[in-house]
């Protein structure tokens, strides 16, 4: 290992608080590359001096504002420097940061405005800020800055602007034990709830993260999940600033593939509908191949599973083992080039990845760790390791944390990671965090030989393929709101998108069909095109509370009821999700089909 690559990770008591990580990250490599991020039609770099020097202009900004400490800032951009830079200065200053995703839906994300009392919105454009407008009581913002266009009033200033010339980065609050952060997840009343997470929280999930897979300077992290999300947030910005490893700023998820191979990052975050894309990608481009090209690439694929196995002391040696390095120089390394050519680590978290997609990339050689948390614990509690790795599992709970299952099987965590609690909603905290500090996940789970692997939830909690959490129970009762749809069954469990079951009323079926020129009695009339549309912009306005996320995409519908008599029922008459799930398997699968 060269000198450069020693491990330099900053332990987080020395850190203090999230500035302080920067202030210590300064002192020890100032002119060592921190950031790249595009712009101007190339790939430009920030060392962490420079870092400073701009968060020490942000921090001047913000002091001007004369804003008390634990007054709630909030940012609305997509990923780059100025995210980390504002998230920075607020830290330095005592403020709290409240990240909204950058293409959050407008009405969602004036309510964590207001839920939250923002003073102050740093926005990307003035026509993400104009959507905000007609949603909500923004009153209590008493700045806008708008990252890319310029003001039109006293409130609303360009960022140019905003910024002064200079200013001194320092650390001028200490304590890490305040509240650094309000994250909004999804919450069992429709609305998303705001994780209250302290400096020390996050700092220390950063630090354990990185104790169970070690990363250097010499690491590159390419950044694409939106720092909104506390797994992005956590692991790709603050752990890498706490080891000294740069981090490349993806242009989004349509230009993933090249930045893939422009960056060629050695570290991936990532969630697993990711892979699961790149999986179908690979797939159909070794079928396009021919026969036995596919025949070739599933013998390696196998083979290198069962190296993986042999080097995890699970299995004995493969047969042929020495052919390995040759079908993978042929047939693995050009795909695995598509996503760099240099990964030695992917983690992959927010909801269960298929253990097709993981045995394909282990055997291809790509080292694929997948992990467990919740924003509420900051966000990270368990994952696999180099060394000990099990696909099918979640991994191995990082240090200082403790797991356990209650009862009915419900996994309970403490750590020092587990959040203060959720805004302004003690009632939404008790029923979380008990007398004892046992945070109640809502996951069922179950443990061998140390790893954990998320059997199910208590609550039937929908995990989308990007992590993100909906809950079914409090859709469905929107969604039946509407006169028109009788029974609702909502499905997306590790899927793209959410889609529904929706058991139509007779009479304003009729009426709706007719309306459209559909005659209500033909067989094919639920499946007509304008009466999806028409349905689908009625679940639209049903949802308009919802996360933008909780939107439906797309319908399958039917007048068939559901009754104890068939058994989709029970008793007293509450949907059998499960018999409702084997019930309309074939359709919910022509949901997702393209």
């Amino acid at each position: 290992m060269s000198q450069s690559a020693a491990h330099d990770a900053i332990p987080w008591q020395q850190a203090g608080t999230l500035a302080g990580l920067l202030r210590e990250r300064v002192a020890r490599s100032p002119q060592r590359v921190a950031y790249r991020y595009f712009a101007d039609d190339a790939w430009q770099t920030l060392t962490w001096a420079e870092v400073a020097a701009r968060v020490g202009r942000f921090q001047a900004a913000l002091r001007a504002e004369r804003l008390p400490p634990g007054a709630r800032v909030a940012v609305m951009l997509p990923n780059g420097p100025d995210w980390v830079c504002f998230d920075l200065a607020a830290a330095a200053l005592g403020l709290v940061t409240v990240p909204i995703y950058a293409a959050d839906r407008p009405d969602n994300a004036a309510y964590l405005l207001e839920h939250s009392g923002a003073a102050l919105l740093l926005a990307q454009s003035a026509e993400q800020w104009s959507a905000l407008l007609p949603h909500g009581y923004l009153g209590a913002l008493q700045r806008v800055v708008l990252a890319s266009d310029d003001a039109d009033d006293d409130r609303v200033l360009s960022l140019a602007h905003w910024l002064p010339a200079a200013g001194e980065f320092a650390v001028e609050w200490t304590d890490g034990e305040a509240l650094a952060s309000i994250v909004y997840t999804s919450g069992t009343s429709g609305r998303p709830k705001g994780v209250m997470l302290r400096h020390r929280n996050m700092l220390w999930n950063a630090d354990a993260a990185e104790r169970m897979s070690p990363v250097t300077p010499d690491d590159l992290f390419l950044s694409f999940l939106p720092l909104s999300h506390t797994l992005e947030r956590t692991v790709g910005y603050y752990l890498p600033m706490l080891a000294g490893a740069p981090v490349a700023f993806g242009r989004g998820i349509q230009q993933l593939a090249d930045d893939l191979r422009a960056v060629r990052p050695t570290v991936l975050v990532s969630v697993p509908r990711v892979f699961e894309r790149s999986a179908v990608a690979i797939r159909s481009a070794i079928d396009a191949r021919g026969p036995a090209v596919r025949w070739l690439f599933e013998r390696m694929v196998d083979l290198g599973w069962r190296e993986f196995e042999f080097a995890q002391r699970r299995a004995s040696a493969p047969l042929f083992k020495a052919l390995l390095p040759v079908l993978r120089a042929r047939l693995a390394q050009p795909v695995l080039a598509q996503l760099g050519g240099r990964l030695r680590m992917a983690i992959c978290g927010g909801a269960a990845l298929p253990q097709d997609v993981a045995r394909l990339f282990i055997g291809l050689g790509l080292p694929l760790l997948q992990g467990y948390g919740l924003t509420e614990a900051s966000p990270v509690l368990t994952v696999n390791t180099l060394e000990s790795n099990r696909p099918d599992s979640v991994g191995l709970a990082l240090p200082d944390v403790e797991l356990r299952l209650g009862d009915d099987g419900e996994l309970l965590a403490r750590s020092p990671g587990v959040m203060l609690g959720y805004w302004q909603n003690a009632d939404a905290t008790a029923a979380v965090l008990d007398a004892d500090g046992w945070m109640h996940t809502g996951d069922l789970a179950a443990e061998r030989d140390g790893h954990w692997t998320i059997t199910g939830r208590l609550k039937d909690i929908i995990v989308l393929g990007n992590g993100e959490k909906v809950p079914p129970t409090d859709v469905e009762h929107a969604l039946m709101l509407d006169p028109l749809v009788h029974q609702a069954l909502l499905v997306g469990e590790g899927r793209p998108y959410l889609a529904a079951v929706l058991v139509l009323h007779a009479k304003p079926w009729a009426e709706l069909a007719r309306s459209l020129g559909v005659d209500p009695d033909a067989p094919a009339a639920l499946a007509d095109p304008a009466v999806q549309k028409a349905v689908l912009a009625r679940a639209d306005a049903a949802l308009h509370a919802f996360p933008g996320y909780a939107r439906l995409r797309r319908v399958h519908l039917t007048l068939d009821e559901w009754t104890e008599t068939n058994g989709l029922l029970t008793a007293t008459q509450k949907a059998r999700r499960g018999k409702l799930l084997e019930h309309y398997a074939e359709a919910i699968d022509r949901l997702y089909r393209k």
